[in-house]
């Protein structure tokens, strides 16, 4: 019995992290610019002008070059929040579905889909966009839902019919 719940842990773990790498492999996220050396090794000789103003306009730049590197960052992550979301919800199905048989990969693969559902609401965060993390969100209290219903409620209710039914 310990052996089965601890084979169901780690498909669930495994199939999260197949999900997650497999973004990270095929969707390249943006780079992350590279500080200039002026701004790396500063040092307490910036009382020269030149080397002030030169200090400064490489700052300005290296922010401005962070600043687009950080909207980059966030659609990124709400692109991998979505795509983290469908596969989580190809999961879910497959697992209630089609793998319904076969009961102790269902349930790994099951709970690979909730992790991979927790997984896009955390990238859903890091996109620092409201909206989307409540449509994020929603999504996974409605699949949470979903999922409680098919599969807790919906076979005691089944079985209680058949009870009923051979009396």
């Amino acid at each position: 019995m310990i052996i089965r719940i601890i084979y169901t842990f780690f498909v669930g773990i495994f199939m999260a992290i197949f999900v997650g790498v497999g973004i990270s492999a095929f969707y390249k996220g943006p780079i992350y610019p590279e500080m200039p050396a002026v701004l790396r090794f500063c040092t307490t000789e910036l009382k020269d002008t030149t080397k002030f103003a030169e200090f400064q306009t490489q700052a300005e730049q290296f922010d401005k070059l962070e600043k687009i590197y950080q909207k980059q960052q966030q659609l990124y992550s709400k692109n991998v929040a979505t795509i983290a979301v469908l596969a989580a919800i190809i999961l879910v199905i497959a697992s209630l579905t089609l793998l319904r048989k076969i009961l102790l990969i269902a349930d790994g693969i099951l709970l690979g889909g909730v992790m991979t559902l927790l997984y896009s609401v955390v990238r859903g965060f890091e996109a620092q966009d409201t909206m989307f993390q409540f449509f994020v969100v929603s999504i996974g209290l409605f699949i949470s839902l979903i999922l409680g219903y098919v599969k807790f409620i919906k076979p005691q209710s089944v079985s209680v019919s058949h009870k009923t039914k051979s009396k």
